[in-house]
């Protein structure tokens, strides 16, 4: 039975697989379509990731749908992204519904949870779409995962449920995109088949004329017409990364040293979250910021050990001593190194955390790595807002960032608080000798005054990098990519 959800027009896109693509090409797309005049909403019925936003509404969404309002010149919902999850292991994960946790779930009991989600997700797509003249849709994973069809929320369980039309995305960059797209068209079923109207090719590298008969060829054995070979987008590395998959294909750029640059190190620990805390870093002239990966050490050259946010914190630190990095961090701060902890990391760098009541896992207590005197205990509600303020040295050091964290962190340290709100409050703590600090708040980097003065303390060439005007300049540029590679008219005619 399908829903009557309005009058404003929809489009889905669904991909052969994970990262082929489809967060960007819709972020694009939405930037190029509200070009054109329209109002123009992203939708994710579900996501999963560890990288997520604050809304204007209070709640918290995937970070790639933040980006996706940002293309269309709106601020953030919950109802972008009205199912998220957050991978805390191997099997589980926390469930955030309209922007709210309400639970955790292992992989198998989350298949019976999904038909109550629907209502959910059903009730956001109504809500926007009742202020869209078009709603833009992204899938998760993969179309053909037939073996997850059953009850499904996010592909085309949704796209029956909503009637919405659906383009599929193949990747060829990582090989095999006939058999992607016409393999897809194969394994899922008739009625799901119908929902089809269309694929795009993503991520080509070299003459486009050399696949021409390629595109022929699946339109051929897939039925479905083409609405664009999309060569791949070099920018994308300058927008904020969806999830961990991303972040990987980032750790293989090669890492140069520019004369007078700082090296600030980042160990990749495996639940590692809101990491886009990072890409303003990335992008500065005067930084070389390397991801330090599974096997590897911190390199002893490095000016500043960087501890990112964490979905579980206790669990990542175990790991974070695994890989001998304890001993590195350890090393770093003896010989006077600088040292910054955001949320889970600023938890690590304190003498205990524990987590009695099981929030991010087993229940447990672990010593912290000791460089400051706090100690967290994971308890009440999370705390999910958006903060304002500058930081404790430096009141032309301010900043716009956001909380988003479980947990409660004392200890004599805090008497030296690494910011203030500006209603007053204090966050963080620092090192007597302020060579070690940490704090709660996400996003401190994409403030230009707060990175630049940071960038400064740390040794740094001056910054002259405007962070907002670079993503947007991205955003501008890869709607221009795409409506020169893609049939914008065909899609818009498609939607309904």
């Amino acid at each position: 039975m399908q829903a009557d959800l309005g009058p404003a027009k929809a489009l889905m896109f669904q991909g052969t697989g994970s990262d082929v693509g489809k967060s960007l090409i819709v972020a694009g797309l939405a930037r190029a379509f509200t070009r054109r005049g329209l109002r123009v909403l992203p939708f994710k019925p579900q996501n999963m990731s560890n990288n997520a936003a604050v809304t204007v509404d209070g709640g918290e969404i995937g970070r790639a749908q933040a980006l996706q309002a940002r293309a269309c010149g709106v601020k953030p919902s919950v109802d972008m992204n009205p199912v998220l999850l957050k991978p805390q292991s191997e099997v589980g994960a926390q469930v955030v519904v309209h922007g709210r946790a309400i639970g955790n779930a292992r992989a198998q009991d989350y298949q019976t949870w999904k038909p109550k989600l629907m209502e959910a997700v059903l009730e956001s797509f109504a809500r926007l779409k009742a202020n869209a003249d078009l709603v833009l849709v992204e899938g998760a994973g993969s179309a053909s995962e037939i073996n997850l069809r059953r009850n499904d929320i996010a592909n085309m369980g949704f796209a029956r449920a909503a009637n919405v039309p659906v383009v599929l995305i193949g990747d060829i960059d990582r090989g095999g995109v006939i058999a992607q797209i016409v393999g897809t068209t194969a394994v899922i079923d008739a009625d799901d088949r119908a929902m089809l109207h269309g694929f795009l090719v993503n991520k080509f590298r070299g003459d486009p004329a050399l696949f021409c008969e390629g595109m022929r060829q699946i339109e051929q054995l897939s039925g479905l017409p083409g609405f664009g070979l999309i060569p791949y987008f070099k920018d994308a590395r300058l927008l904020p990364a969806e999830d961990a998959m991303a972040l990987a294909e980032r750790e293989r750029e090669p890492h140069h040293r520019q004369t007078g640059a700082i090296t600030i190190a980042v160990p990749v620990l495996p639940r590692i979250s809101n990491f886009d805390d990072l890409d303003p870093l990335k992008m500065e002239p005067g930084v070389r910021l390397v991801m330090v990966r599974s096997g590897e050490p911190i390199p002893r050259d490095a000016d500043v050990i960087l501890l990112p946010g964490s979905k579980a914190t206790l669990a990542d630190l175990a790991d974070l001593r695994r890989e001998g990095w304890d001993v590195d961090i350890a090393a770093h701060a003896r010989a006077g190194g600088r040292v910054l902890g955001i949320c889970g990391g600023y938890q690590m760098l304190g003498q205990t955390i524990a987590d009695p009541d099981g929030v991010e896992g087993s229940p447990g207590e672990m010593p912290g790595l000791g460089l400051l005197n706090v100690t967290t205990r994971m308890t009440g509600s999370k705390q999910l807002a958006e903060v304002r303020g500058a930081s404790s040295g430096d009141e032309a050091a301010a900043f716009i960032g956001y909380e988003m964290h479980i947990g409660e962190t004392k200890g004599p340290d805090r008497a030296r608080p690494y910011l203030r709100f500006s209603d007053g409050r204090q966050d963080g703590a620092a090192s007597a000798d302020g060579r070690v600090a940490g704090c709660y708040v996400h996003g401190l980097f994409g403030a230009d005054s707060f990175r630049a003065a940071w960038l400064r303390a740390m040794g740094a060439p001056a910054s002259t990098l405007d962070y907002d005007a670079a993503v947007d300049r991205t955003l501008d540029a890869l709607a221009a990519h795409l409506s020169e590679h893609v049939d914008l008219d065909g899609l818009l005619a498609l939607a309904r």
